[in-house]
């Protein structure tokens, strides 16, 4: 049996608790990890907000738990636009501005001069400039790139899909820049790691040689399962949950109450849609009686539990969706676009619905909304094929797969 290895997460953000997708993926990745192995963490945090509880958190399975304080990320909305703004006279993407700073490259140098690990994983594109200053270690190490997303084909589809101009011109100019960015971090490292074929694909068709593992984004089966006790769902509600203040996901709500959500109250004008997630304070002018937001909430589960349906309007993306994994893990029935599935191992009508149209999109939630045959039966498989194919565990261990493929432990 290879021994424990030592392995150093370098970080945008602190893992634990998961409050949001890229947290809970590395939350779930290195929590399973640490079973096995000895993992530290070197992570960026705002100063201006407390960070003590997820060092706490975080510091129940890591060895060591180094926070850097980036300033960028206290910026106001009117000094994230000046920064916006800089980066767009700059080679740069604004990612780059926005998470790359000397002390955190120093304090990571001091850490690998203080003891050796055996794999340094690297969260994000935006993270990859760390590894760039690094100068040569006399002890083999491996260096690995976790892509949530192919970063700049999300900010491809986003421009592409922007109404307005200024924006959209902004992220045609930033999308380009982060490309070249994210190309040299897949050639520089040993090995990446992605969360779907789709990615895997993208990524090799733009580096054929590139060592590419896929490690699929996951559900904690027990966290997220149907609990008895919970009371019956609300009659034809239905619940979007994600952080709202991501583009991706605010669009996709954009999208379903302009041309989806009319439809079904047009049909169902009892129905319900619950919003749950980091939201930006003007969206909740948008509450009626139809509309509950609810913004963050300290348990997802329960607004889950509450609602009939769980829906996935998304329009752009990349990697897979954590949302529509936890519903399925919760026995709850699903609506999504293609997009918002893309990645998953689902079939239309056997683990949720798909539609690719807004009046296809109204019609499949109304069809769930009133049949309850086939909600129970499509909660059903959703979650046997979450139990089969998508527990941590199973994904943790393709990661350390790639750790060995790529010869970690072998000094």
């Amino acid at each position: 049996m290879p021994r424990p290895l030592k392995v150093l997460f370098v970080t945008p953000y602190l893992p634990s608790p998961p409050s949001f997708g890229g947290a809970r993926r590395l939350h779930g990745l290195m929590t399973e990890l640490a079973r096995r192995h000895e993992v530290s963490v070197l992570s960026l945090v705002n100063p201006g907000e407390p960070y003590d509880g997820f060092v706490r958190a975080t510091g129940e399975y890591c060895r060591e738990v180094v926070t850097m304080p980036n300033p960028p990320f206290a910026l106001s909305l009117q000094g994230k636009r000046a920064l916006q703004l800089r980066s767009l006279g700059s080679r740069r993407s604004f990612e780059w501005f926005s998470h790359v700073r000397p002390e955190v490259g120093e304090r990571l140098r001091q850490m690998l001069a203080a003891q050796h690990y055996d794999v340094v994983n690297f969260e994000f594109t935006h993270m990859a400039p760390y590894r760039w200053s690094l100068p040569p270690s006399p002890r083999r190490q491996v260096f690995v790139l976790d892509e949530h997303n192919i970063e700049y084909e999300i900010l491809r589809r986003t421009a592409a899909s922007e109404s307005a101009a200024v924006r959209r011109v902004y992220n045609a100019v930033n999308w380009r820049k982060l490309r070249h960015e994210e190309l040299k971090a897949w050639r520089t490292f040993d090995g990446c790691s992605v969360t779907s074929a789709h990615d895997r694909d993208l990524l090799l068709r733009d580096l054929p040689k590139a060592h590419v593992a896929i490690v699929p984004n996951a559900v904690d089966l027990e966290y997220f399962r149907a609990r008895p006790e919970a009371p019956p769902p609300e009659p034809q509600s239905v619940v979007f949950f994600g952080a709202i203040n991501y583009f991706p996901n605010s669009d996709g709500l954009k999208y379903f109450l302009d041309q989806i959500f009319p439809r079904v109250l047009a049909r169902l004008p009892r129905a319900k849609l619950i919003v749950v997630g980091h939201t930006p304070p003007e969206l909740f002018s948008l509450a009626n009686a139809n509309i509950e937001m609810k913004g963050f909430v300290p348990d997802v589960r329960v607004e889950v539990e509450r609602a009939a349906v769980a829906i996935a309007p998304l329009r752009i993306g990349g990697g897979t969706r954590l949302k529509i994994l936890e519903a399925m893990a919760m026995s709850k029935p699903v609506v999504s676009t293609p997009q918002g599935a893309e990645g998953l191992e689902v079939t239309d009508e056997r683990e949720l619905l798909l539609a690719s149209t807004p009046e296809a999109f109204a019609d499949k939630l109304v069809r769930l909304l009133e049949d309850s045959a086939l909600a129970g039966r499509l909660a059903g498989q959703a979650r046997k094929l979450v139990e089969e194919r998508y527990g941590w565990a199973a994904s943790a261990a393709r990661l350390e797969a790639l750790y060995h493929q790529l010869g970690a432990g072998s000094a």
